[in-house]
């Protein structure tokens, strides 16, 4: 998908963006030819944490695009205005059931042309109890030897797993 042909009109007043250089060495931007507004496509923040239970990680089969059926640890998009860590908790409740605490940050993930920049937490459960919400398939906990490698979300899901079992030293 190119971001640029789903934006044709400036948001304040109503004229035709096109793509144009505004700073040189700078990628170019969608400017309106009207009004001279600049519209920025900025990246969208996710965040999730991956966090012990029941003797496994966390994982949710995805029920919405993208990746349905696809497994990820719990997490979602930050919302404007909200900070990093209450909406990794809040993602997590609504998608596990579980309240966590985040006990530090694990990495930070992104890539090219993908739009989607993921912060990722080290969390512990403090209480709740593992429920499905409507955009999950399937909850449960993986031991580290029975991740489902192959049926993994995102790059960002296998990259963070990863990263956290190297940290656990499995």
């Amino acid at each position: 998908m190119n971001p640029r042909i789903d934006y044709r009109y400036c948001p304040p007043c109503g004229g035709r963006l096109e793509s144009r250089v505004v700073k040189a060495g700078e990628p170019s931007r969608l400017v309106c030819t009207a009004c001279g507004f600049v519209f920025y496509l900025d990246p969208k923040l996710a965040s999730g944490a991956i966090f012990p239970f029941d003797g496994g990680i966390v994982l949710v089969r995805r029920a919405i695009e993208p990746s349905y059926g696809k497994w990820v640890f719990p997490g979602g998009y930050v919302d404007r205005g909200e900070t990093l860590e209450g909406a990794t908790v809040r993602e997590v409740k609504e998608e596990s059931g579980l309240d966590v605490r985040l006990v530090r940050i694990l990495s930070i993930y992104s890539y090219p042309g993908n739009p989607v920049i993921l912060a990722v937490f080290l969390g512990e459960v403090t209480g709740g109890a593992l429920r499905m919400d409507d955009e999950s398939l399937e909850i449960r906990p993986f031991p580290a030897s029975e991740i489902p490698w192959d049926d993994l979300a995102f790059p960002s899901t296998r990259a963070a797993l990863q990263d956290y079992l190297k940290l656990a030293g499995r």
